[in-house]
């Protein structure tokens, strides 16, 4: 097993340098992903109009009704977030609006993995104590930044 080890703060500088002008701001979420969360919803509050419309809304009444409505409630709250979403690169660290604040200073980051899947650009930093923390880069310059944190890590010699 691999043991990181913090950045030193020639390496940080390192970084920032080669990302070029801080901070870098911008959604975490694509246009298209954040397009198509909205338009599931949309679609899913059409079918279920349609379907209290012939059932009533006595059908809201049992228990397969009420969990419809807790996840179409947790689906509405996601959606928001998702469209909401920022994320910020700066001299301090990564910093993510969500429904709970993900923030991550330079001086915790041990290793950093850049990760581009189809809907979301991913950079999985490792901190040093606790869980990974996931940054969404919905722009070309998050996700330029994202490549370039990860490729510094990539090419460091621990």
């Amino acid at each position: 097993m691999m043991i990181f080890t913090p950045l030193t703060a020639e390496e940080q500088a390192q970084i920032k340098a080669t990302i070029g002008r801080l901070p870098i701001s911008g959604d975490a979420w694509p246009k298209w992903v954040k397009a198509a969360a909205v338009l599931m919803l949309v679609v899913i509050v059409i079918q279920t109009g349609l379907a209290i419309s012939k059932v009533g809304f006595d059908s809201l009444k049992n228990i397969g009704g009420l969990t419809i409505l807790i996840v179409f409630i947790a689906l509405l709250v996601i959606t928001y977030y998702m469209v909401k979403a920022k994320t910020t690169i700066s001299e301090k660290g990564l910093h993510q609006t969500w429904i709970t604040q993900r923030e991550v200073k330079w001086e915790e980051v041990t290793f950093a993995k850049f990760v581009p899947l189809l809907a979301s650009k991913r950079l999985v930093v490792f901190v040093k104590k606790g869980r990974p923390v996931v940054f969404q880069g919905g722009t070309k310059e998050l996700q330029i930044a994202f490549a370039h944190i990860s490729l510094q890590f990539k090419n460091r010699n621990v």
